[in-house]
């Protein structure tokens, strides 16, 4: 059992932002579906979801603000997360081909974060929504997929996918399509469902346009998101070096890196290659700085 977990944190910790995001997702439904049969079986009250789900009562979120990021990782029905990772697996590979998955990472959070706010917006002012707003929630990556599936249709308006019966067609028609019909299903049974997505596609189209004028919104909330991966991440201060046989390369002042300073390093030199990256895909190979050109070639040699 040790070794399947052990093989499991290795391929986490090895792969994308993309594989990243789908393994939290994945397994924190296993989590939940364990720990309500548990409850259940044992003390029978199972509510725990109400403390990770978001509210769509502004009194009730303020009692509970980090439901806002929790939210977007939750998922109770099977087919629920099936395919929502479905969806983020196909279009997050288009997405990483136009960007970097620093970006990736950042939209799903905003836009999971444009979605919420959509959702509690509409139920404090929408008088049909108003009467259900005190016992409506909010859960699922709808929100964070649809922000990544409508930031690469809105940025590469020609790209084209084969879809089944209908052949070949154009990203932006697929997503307008999921669009109208979030629209005209508003009033249905996945009320909050449906604002999530139309706030998260909102929240693509914007990444895009400002994108487009060389304005990357995502910026800033990665900065948030490495301070706090920073954080959990934080070993204990008793354990101090790291076994490593490249010395060289790995001391610092004379002296082996912590745990801390190596991981810090690690994640700049990624984000720098990730930038570096991003300009070479924007402007070209000869756009990149000789000093820019050597570190994707100490990059690409490691």
């Amino acid at each position: 059992m040790g070794d399947i977990f052990t093989e499991i944190n290795r391929r986490f910790n090895a792969g994308s932002i993309l594989a990243k995001y789908i393994y939290i997702n994945v397994g924190i439904f296993i989590i939940i579906r364990l720990a309500i049969i548990i409850m259940r079986l044992f003390i029978k009250d199972a509510s725990f979801l109400e403390y990770i789900q978001m509210p769509s009562s502004w009194s009730l979120l303020a009692y509970r603000p980090w439901t806002i990021f929790t939210y977007m990782f939750v998922h109770f029905d099977f087919l629920h997360i099936l395919f929502n990772m479905l969806w983020l697996y196909w279009f997050g590979k288009i997405f990483l081909m136009f960007f970097n998955g620093r970006q990736l990472g950042g939209l799903y959070v905003l836009g999971g974060i444009a979605g919420g706010l959509l959702f509690v917006i509409s139920y404090q002012i929408f008088p049909f929504l108003r009467q259900f707003s005190e016992n409506s929630f909010l859960i699922g990556a709808s929100a964070s997929i649809m922000a990544i599936v409508f930031a690469v249709s809105f940025y590469q308006k020609d790209y084209t996918i084969n879809l089944l019966l209908l052949g070949r067609v154009k990203l932006i028609y697929l997503a307008i399509g999921v669009f109208l019909l979030d629209i005209i299903a508003i009033t249905s049974e996945n009320t909050g469902g449906h604002i999530a997505h139309i706030g998260g596609s909102l929240l693509g189209i914007f990444f895009a346009s400002r994108y487009q004028k060389g304005k990357d919104i995502t910026n800033f909330m990665n900065r948030i998101i490495d301070k706090f991966v920073n954080l959990i991440t934080r070993k204990p201060s008793f354990k101090v070096y790291r076994k490593e046989t490249h010395n060289a390369r790995n001391r610092k002042n004379g002296r082996v890196e912590t745990d801390d300073e190596y991981r810090r390093r690690k994640n700049n030199e990624n984000r720098i290659i990730d930038e570096i990256l991003d300009k070479l895909k924007r402007s070209g190979y000869g756009s990149l700085s000789t000093e820019e050109k050597k570190k994707l070639f100490d990059a690409s040699r490691q």
